[in-house]
């Protein structure tokens, strides 16, 4: 029975608001965040004909710009958490609203990279929110592509690190307790190995990127 390989691959670096953590910013990758794409994709190609992989035709980025841009260049040579009515203020603008509306209670300190914190506004997601929707969508794309194909293949989803994290914790990938201990490099994938025959989601290949120091980091960012 062939084998179908989810490779969860981190946008390049993009021209992010400063200090604003919703990760839904319209900005383009930058020519760091272009070079990183770019240099990825024969690394790629190297890593999947040494597993006899066969890529499949279509790559699957998120919505936002860095995302199309991150899978164009891979083509030429994978949702994303939102913060609703807050998206695209700046941490302490989106801090100042919880805190003059007396409706919210005060916000956690590290609100940021919270797994469970979903912010009280209209729209707004927790990250393990976000993860279970990529979850989700990551289990229905594979499960249609198991009856087309008839060798080993892996498809290739674009998107952002904190959602692929939580997205793995939901698909059995990744411990609770490893989501805030490790990130993703950019342009750099992850690849989970898709459950069947009663056996679980595996993580067999990509590097999660350990962060240096665990402490206060922006989740919707980093």
């Amino acid at each position: 029975m062939p084998r179908l390989i989810a490779a969860m691959l981190r946008h390049g670096e993009y021209r992010r608001l400063a200090d604003t953590p919703d990760a839904h910013q319209p900005f383009p990758l930058t020519e760091s965040g272009l070079r990183q794409a770019r240099e990825t994709a024969p690394l790629s190609r190297k890593r999947f004909v040494a597993e006899g992989w066969q890529l499949h035709a279509v790559i699957e980025p998120s919505n936002l710009l860095r995302g199309w841009q991150t899978a164009r260049e891979l083509a030429d040579m994978l949702a994303e958490r939102g913060l609703g009515s807050a998206a695209n203020l700046t941490v302490g603008q989106i801090e100042d609203i919880i805190e003059t509306d007396p409706r919210f209670p005060p916000m956690p300190p590290d609100w940021q990279s919270n797994s469970r914190y979903r912010p009280p506004l209209q729209g707004a997601e927790s990250l393990i929110d976000a993860g279970e929707r990529v979850a989700g969508h990551t289990r229905q794309r594979m499960e249609q592509l198991a009856g087309q194909v008839g060798v080993d293949t892996v498809q290739v989803f674009v998107g952002h690190g904190p959602a692929f994290r939580h997205a793995a914790l939901h698909l059995g990938c990744l411990a609770f307790d490893d989501i805030r201990r490790l990130s993703m490099y950019h342009a750099r994938s992850v690849h989970l190995l898709v459950a069947k025959d009663g056996k679980p989601w595996r993580h067999i290949g990509g590097d999660w990127k350990t962060r240096s120091a665990v402490g206060r980091y922006a989740d919707g960012i980093d």
